[in-house]
């Protein structure tokens, strides 16, 4: 559903923003851009560190607007630590650098707005008073928005793992070690008969490993499971996948399509193991290539993601945590995409996918289809 606000005036644009990512930005540049008279998204980025290179930080965040069909113009807001303190608003180079790269790039640029601790301005009000305007003009909440969702803090909050306990952490650690010893004597590569050495073979390990001839019909039904209920068993069973990355890669293009997809994934990866050339179209899809996918299905993958991560022993975590990286990314939330390529980095460092999604991040890489409107096909 696409919800239509109209902002009055800037302090109303302005208090809209946070509503339209859905956290208080902080240290940030936040750019919205426009067809038009109406508003196609919005892009954060980190304030650069260093003041010198305002402009080639410009040009990258211009240039990303410049990649969304249709966009024609773009309103700056830069929230910040810097304060006004009576000699005007905060960075007015990056400003001036913004608006140079805009005009050179045929962007209008509609408004540039900054909010500091002690007040906010636009760089376009001729009356604004060197302290800034009141933050108090910032209190009302825009008419149209009171359903948005917000959560509490700014771009980093909300990455961390769910709470779990200890007894449940135990319970899929030793599922998780069921398992692993089911799939051993399945495939007969455990010699244990399951009467001495071991003990006896768990059937819940067994009914597991059994779920595992049929990977995409596995996949498929975990994103119905309840996350918040998950049984020690399932959750073994996905991190188990997950810490395999040519499984976890049938994952990751099952989840960003279709089942249909997860089955030509799984073929191709077979086919490759015998000697032959992975598909491109399906390499590509990790790079952010292809159809944009079904949101809401990125979002169930990662919260079961995140709640498998949580529940798995911590030497079992990288490869959930890449994906919740790589899905985080897809989403367009890189901030958390980095805490959870990082976490598994501390664990098991030069991680192949988390140090994919690490470079990307660094790069200011975004998916292809973050640049093309939903319902918009890729040509």
């Amino acid at each position: 559903m696409t919800t239509i606000v109209k902002a009055a005036d800037a302090a109303s644009f302005l208090s809209l923003v946070p509503r339209m990512l859905g956290y208080q930005p902080s240290r940030s540049l936040v750019m919205v851009p426009f067809e038009g008279t109406r508003s196609i998204g919005a892009m954060r980025f980190d304030l650069p560190d260093d003041p010198d290179d305002v402009d080639g930080f410009a040009a990258t965040a211009v240039g990303m607007v410049c990649r969304l069909p249709g966009a024609d113009a773009v309103a700056a807001v830069v929230c910040t630590d810097v304060r006004f303190d009576g000699g005007g608003m905060p960075h007015a180079g990056l400003f001036d650098a913004l608006e140079r790269r805009a005009d050179e790039s045929g962007l209008r640029m509609g408004d540039a707005l900054c909010l500091a601790p002690d007040g906010w301005g636009s760089r376009f009000d001729a009356a604004l008073p060197p302290g800034g305007r009141a933050l108090t003009e910032l209190d009302a909440v825009p008419p149209g928005t009171e359903d948005l969702e917000m959560v509490a803090g700014d771009q980093g909050s909300g990455a961390e793992l769910p709470a779990t306990g200890l007894v449940e952490q135990e319970r899929v650690g030793r599922a998780l070690i069921a398992l692993t010893r089911a799939v051993g004597i399945l495939n007969g590569s455990d010699d244990d008969d399951g009467t001495d050495g071991g003990g006896r073979v768990d059937p819940r390990a067994l009914a597991a490993a059994c779920a595992l001839d049929d990977l995409p019909a596995l996949f498929e039904d975990a994103l119905s499971w309840p996350v918040d209920n998950l049984s020690p068993f399932d959750a073994a069973t996905v991190a188990w996948c997950l810490d395999r990355p040519a499984l976890r890669d049938v994952a990751l293009v099952q989840w960003a399509g279709t089942m249909a997809d997860g089955d030509t994934a799984l073929e191709a990866q077979l086919r490759w193991e015998s000697g032959e050339e992975y598909p491109g179209d399906l390499a590509m899809r990790m790079w952010g290539e292809g159809e944009r996918p079904d949101v809401a299905r990125l979002a169930r993958a990662l919260e079961l993601s995140r709640h498998v991560a949580a529940l798995a022993p911590r030497a079992s975590r990288p490869g959930t945590l890449s994906l919740c990286a790589w899905l985080s990314w897809s989403l367009g939330r890189s901030t958390h995409a980095d805490v959870y390529a990082s976490a598994a980095c501390e664990i098991e460092p030069d991680h192949g996918l988390s140090e994919i999604v690490k470079s990307f991040v660094q790069a200011g890489h975004l998916p292809d289809w973050a640049f093309r409107p939903a319902g918009r096909k890729r040509r």
